[in-house]
């Protein structure tokens, strides 16, 4: 009698696995997905073609393809969206998760464990969301007019340095004084030095880290442990550390009390997630800011005009600005956000956690919905001549309502959006406001930009710039134009992409 039962419960797990096996089958072909780029090799599919330059990748998959398709590459399946009903579901469709998106690249790359990131990650942006929101600007004006004007007065009168160094020369102290503590690491030449290699290492570097075991980046691995033991040397000053300014928190001294109140072992790893957020993405678009207003003369002569009809001629003494003086030079304002624009994001992400319909597609659970800002800014419906370096464009926008023109997406929508975009646009202008003061009747020097910041995706924007020999006092006027808008709107989680596997930025 055992031997017939044991006989009988063989054929009757085969026949089941054979029922489940050919429903699922059935089911996944009524349910029309997406057309699917695998690419021939398996596990890495279409890794190799996506990764030589996704953004036209992208595009041309999207012209080939159709508004939505799928890209089967390294493991993962990556849908993407490029027309309005698919952004529509992207941003507010609640089977959609950022956060599950985005743990693996942030853990992998900080080392920090799943279950803490998750744990921490909405209280820390509700931190920054307040912090860095219109109520407390005020909280920041003393200190950083007075880092913009040391750094300044510091580079002299004359001398000949190319754009990106001179960019790093004044944002990297600057940054790491107002969101850590005063000369936490900048003390000398030899530090700054050594300083700005490991970093600038980390940050080339990023992408790969946060996909590829550190046992193959060996340098990268190196800058990292590198940074990590200057974090854990000095968590304890940064703590202790108090403003002469006032009583109120460093942004690094918030984060600090979040992530404590769970764990005392992740200090010295978000310290260097929020220093790496924080330097990583100023440089870029502070020089493609300088580098778009200094390659458009008339637009450059307008700026200056306006600065002199607001602040007369400018003398030696060091002035101070208000947020009421700023609102006449919406000008600043206009050529920031358009530099945004043209240098936005490649890729934002979010995790599929149930199927959902787009247009006529199911995408499955397991995706990963993807929408590029880079192109979304590119369309003629939303800016006509999108290629082109238009700051006029702007005058439709209600910024004092921090609304900005439809389609706009480099801060991102919905649960998640940039908590620093108010913070950007007042302190960007505040920024180049104070440079210009400073630097108006300094003698013409000159900075070679030899080459700009790869923008997201590694591929030339469709508006290359006029390079020439460019004027050290109009870059001095400018070059920190973009400080706080990448300053926190990367932290724990909130990323650029330049490579294979896209890294949220929403």
């Amino acid at each position: 009698m055992p031997d017939n039962s044991m006989g009988l419960i063989f054929p009757t797990l085969i026949l089941f696995l054979v029922v489940v096996t050919l429903f699922s089958f059935l089911q996944r072909k009524n349910v029309r997905g997406p057309p699917c780029i695998r690419g021939w090799i398996p596990w890495l599919g279409a890794s190799f073609e996506f990764g030589k330059a996704p953004l036209e990748f992208i595009e041309q998959a999207r012209i080939k393809y159709g508004p939505i398709f799928t890209v089967f590459a390294m493991g993962n399946r990556m849908t993407f969206v490029t027309e309005e009903e698919g952004i529509d579901v992207f941003f507010k469709s609640k089977k959609l998760n950022f956060e599950l998106a985005i743990q693996n690249p942030i853990c992998h790359t900080a080392s920090i464990p799943k279950n803490i990131f998750l744990t921490l990650h909405e209280k820390l942006y509700i931190m920054l969301k307040g912090k860095l929101g219109t109520l407390n600007l005020y909280q920041f004006t003393g200190q950083l007019t007075e880092e913009l004007h040391e750094q300044l007065e510091n580079l002299g009168t004359r001398g000949t340095m190319d754009l990106n160094d001179l960019i790093r020369h004044v944002l990297y102290p600057v940054t790491v004084n107002v969101l850590f503590n005063k000369g936490l690491f900048l003390t000398n030449k030899r530090k700054i030095k050594e300083f700005h290699h490991h970093f600038q290492v980390f940050d080339e570097g990023f992408e790969y880290g946060s996909q590829v075991p550190e046992c193959l980046l060996r340098n990268w691995s190196k800058s990292k442990k590198w940074l990590l033991t200057l974090f854990e040397k000095n968590i304890s000053d940064i703590k202790a550390y108090k403003s002469a300014k006032g009583n109120s928190l460093t942004v690094m001294q918030a984060v600090l009390d979040i992530v404590e109140m769970e764990t005392s072992e992740q200090s010295s790893k978000y310290g260097l997630l929020t220093l790496w957020a924080s330097l990583s993405n100023a440089a870029p678009i502070a020089f493609w800011t300088l580098g778009f207003i200094l390659s458009h003369p008339d637009i450059h002569k307008n700026i200056m005009q306006s600065i002199s009809s607001v602040f007369g001629t400018a003398g030696k003494d060091k002035i101070k600005l208000s947020e009421d003086e700023l609102k006449k030079l919406l000008l600043i304002k206009w050529c920031i956000l358009e530099a945004v624009r043209l240098r936005a994001p490649g890729i934002i992400t979010r995790k599929v956690m149930k199927p959902v319909k787009i247009l006529n597609h199911t995408v499955p659970a397991g995706d990963l919905l993807m929408l590029s800002p880079f192109w979304q800014h590119r369309n003629p419906k939303y800016f006509p001549e999108p290629e082109l370096f238009k700051p006029e464009r702007w005058k439709k926008a209600n910024l004092e309502k921090h609304a900005f023109l439809d389609c706009f997406l480099a801060f991102g929508r919905g649960k998640f959006q940039c908590p620093g975009r108010v913070f950007c646009i007042w302190w960007g202008s505040l920024s180049q406001m104070g440079n210009a003061a400073l630097n108006i009747n300094k003698e013409y020097d000159t900075c070679w930009a030899t080459k700009g910041p790869e923008p997201s995706g590694e591929v030339t924007p469709p508006c290359p710039l006029p390079w020439q020999r460019l004027d050290l006092r109009s870059l001095t006027i400018h070059c920190f134009a973009l400080f706080k808008k990448y300053a926190m709107v990367y932290a724990f989680g909130i990323f650029k992409t330049r490579n294979l596997t896209s890294l949220a930025t929403v």
